[in-house]
């Protein structure tokens, strides 16, 4: 079995615009886009997020560049990924990644197809009242059948949207982590990550050894600037698509 890279995510709690100001963000560049999320409609009116429930994110990320939409299982299991879907691949305009998922103590599995579009491209799927499932295409319909036969998508709403501001390879010690900022609905986040790319001589255990220093290595930088981390046990998705539920019911 090849190995898989590992996220790693810290969310960061308090005051987001001084956090970003401890970690060195002044003289980095920026780049701002909005975030929605699809969910079913039927669950939102009753205050619930049934397709993240069932470990189905459907995300549409506009401005600062190309669109995307993207299709991603998390949590999910290896031999879920069935077909031309149980090994990563680039097929323009698709990317589909295959990772481990680390925020905390939970560490998860994580696949995601993304669909490039042009700017502007996907307006029209996150309007009210439109129906984002229409923007799915058939090869994220064929990944959603083949490998989450059991959740139908269908009758979707979007929720958002959600005001992001990131900043990519902010040097933290030896670090060089991302940085992105979600505000919506007077939510504010802010959550830092590192990949951690599997080395040719690597085997499972030492993967994940250096993956677990870097994990502290991370929280460290944070730590040592004066930022505090959150203890809140679920992820900034999560967190934000119930209070967008609960808002919207």
């Amino acid at each position: 079995m090849n190995l898989l890279p590992v996220e790693i995510k810290v969310n960061i709690e308090g005051d987001v615009a001084a956090a970003l100001s401890a970690l060195g963000t002044s003289s980095r560049a920026m780049s701002s886009r909005r975030i929605w999320f699809a969910e079913e409609r039927a669950g939102i009116v009753a205050g619930r997020v049934p397709l993240l429930d069932s470990g189905v994110i459907v995300r549409f990320r506009i401005g600062g560049g190309p669109d995307d939409l993207t299709v991603k299982l998390r949590p999910c299991l290896r031999e879920q990924l069935v077909g031309r879907f149980s090994a990563p691949f680039e097929a323009t305009p698709f990317t589909y990644k295959i990772e481990e998922d680390w925020s905390g103590d939970n560490r998860v599995l994580a696949a995601s197809l993304v669909h490039g579009h042009t700017p502007g491209m996907l307006s029209a799927a996150v309007k009210p009242g439109a129906d984002p499932a229409t923007a799915i295409d058939a090869v994220q319909d064929q990944f959603l059948h083949a490998c989450a036969p059991a959740v139908w998508v269908d009758g979707l709403i979007v929720l958002g949207p959600i005001h992001s501001t990131k900043f990519d390879d902010v040097p933290l010690d030896d670090l060089d982590a991302d940085l992105e900022a979600w505000s919506v609905a007077g939510l504010d986040f802010l959550e830092a990550s590192i990949r951690v790319k599997p080395k040719d001589e690597d085997d499972v255990k030492e993967l994940a050894a250096r993956a677990e220093r870097r994990q502290r290595q991370l929280k460290d930088a944070v730590r040592d600037r004066g930022v505090p981390l959150s203890e809140h046990p679920e992820n900034k998705t999560r967190r934000i698509l119930t209070a967008l539920a609960e808002a919207n019911a």
